[in-house]
């Protein structure tokens, strides 16, 4: 699933370079200004946190020599990181939308009289808007998260044990020689109390 998850992120980081390319290229066919407003701004730096974040889960938790206490320290950091990075692209799709209608009514029906251009925007606007907070509430909902790879917790150690067993069977190491322990407390115990026969008859010829 994770590897889904992965190369599914990958694809989107790969469709976002090559629409950062294609923006650079039209403003300057078009001598437009290149990182003036604030929608280029955030939009740039939720690029740039994506790809951080693509990378390092990639070497975290896709890489097998990632130890199990890092990625449990890093987990929440990624999971706060990419909640943060989505909403941070639904509000570039905000400033983005609206600034391009703003542009495409500079010189025609302005905003207040809400045309055609804008009733479209808007209702988009309200669709990006259901969009995000369903998402939201689906990577915040317990039910809906992926279940913990166990395997990753039994991964070997330098000494050629694993996590899980390695506890095991010291645990069960343990108990067995409390067990042995109070068995041959018992069984001496009971001796004392009752002698074989030949045995006390030993102790009463001597």
């Amino acid at each position: 699933m994770k590897y889904i998850h992965a190369g599914l992120h990958a694809i989107a980081l790969t469709l976002a370079i090559i629409s950062l390319v294609a923006v650079f290229d039209f403003h300057n066919a078009k001598k437009i200004p290149n990182m003036y407003s604030l929608h280029s701004w955030i939009g740039l730096i939720a690029v740039i946190l994506y790809a951080l974040q693509l990378v390092l889960g990639f070497a975290v938790f896709l890489l097998p020599f990632a130890p199990v206490s890092l990625r449990a320290a890093v987990m929440p950091i990624h999971v706060y990181s990419g909640l943060l990075i989505f909403g941070t692209v639904i509000a570039t799709a905000f400033m983005g939308i609206t600034e391009k209608l703003l542009f495409t009514l500079k010189n025609t029906t302005p905003y207040s009289a809400l045309p055609e251009e804008a009733v479209f925007v808007n209702i988009l606007g309200v669709l990006i808007l259901v969009f995000g907070a369903l998402v939201l509430w689906i990577a915040t909902r317990p039910h809906w998260k992926r279940p913990l790879d166990w395997n990753s917790m039994t991964q070997p150690h330098p000494g050629g044990t694993l996590n899980g067993k390695e506890e095991g069977s010291t645990m069960t190491d343990c108990s067995n020689a409390e067990t042995s322990d109070v068995e041959f407390n018992g069984e001496a115990a009971a001796r004392k109390r009752n002698p074989k026969p030949d045995e006390a008859g030993q102790r009463s010829t001597m």
